[in-house]
């Protein structure tokens, strides 16, 4: 697991996942975008709409993980003096950004049909929002300082800051009475959700996991040399 700490035991690693992956994401997509718009059926409520679920949810789960990941190097950065965390954040900020505005588009899209409007400042809304602030502020921050220890610091700090807010994305719909709906999937053994629906939904969300890693390691590796390069 050294490639997870270790820039050039990632380089490594990288090289040799780095096709497989980008193959699984494309076939994983194709596959999941033909279920979702020919294969699975229309809602009994809400029809055709429903079909924006296989874009809104995997990008909803891809912003949160992001994020979780972006903590867990930022912990690492400052607690145990491991320098990788800061390349990661660097890199794959951009990443979680992206998959939070497609989530926050793709819900408005979803919303304005179902509740007659393309926004509604309830919890689970809001909160996603201020994800998006936090991944902008940490990306402004990475783009503006010139001296890179403090700008390293201070976004992993301030990526410290915004993870306070994600057990709100998370529990936003079961601990206040919102729009949203709760969650269909909170049980895998048993999900509120039909497998018509479910099968290309859990296609989806693989094939967007592994687009992310690939993205990510291109980012990654992009980053590792342009560090080398300045140094």
């Amino acid at each position: 697991m050294k490639f997870l700490i270790n820039p050039n035991r990632f380089n490594q690693t990288a090289d040799f996942l780095l096709k497989p992956f980008f193959i699984l994401s494309f076939l994983l997509l194709v596959i999941g975008l033909l279920f979702a718009f020919y294969l699975s059926p229309n809602d009994y409520q809400q029809g055709s709409t429903v079909r924006i679920m296989y874009i809104h949810v995997p990008s909803a789960w891809l912003a949160l993980m992001t994020y979780v990941i972006m903590t867990i190097y930022s912990i690492a950065a400052l607690a145990f003096k491991t320098p990788f965390g800061f390349v990661i954040n660097t890199a794959i900020a951009p990443i979680g950004a992206t998959f939070t505005l497609v989530c926050i588009i793709t819900g408005s899209m979803w919303g304005k049909p179902m509740w007659g409007t393309w926004w509604v400042w309830d919890a689970r809304l809001t909160s996603v929002a201020i994800l998006f602030i936090f991944y902008l502020i940490i990306i402004f921050i990475n783009l503006s300082f010139e001296n890179r220890v403090v700008r390293e610091k201070l976004s992993a700090i301030f990526v410290l800051l915004g993870s306070i807010n994600l057990p709100i994305v998370k529990f936003s719909v079961d601990w206040w009475n919102t729009l949203h709906q709760p969650a269909s999937i909170s049980k895998l053994s048993k999900p509120n959700i039909d497998p018509s629906m479910m099968t290309p939904l859990i296609i989806m969300t693989f094939g967007f996991i592994f687009l992310g890693i690939t993205i990510a390691i291109l980012r990654i590796k992009t980053e590792i040399l342009s560090r080398k390069v300045s140094s």
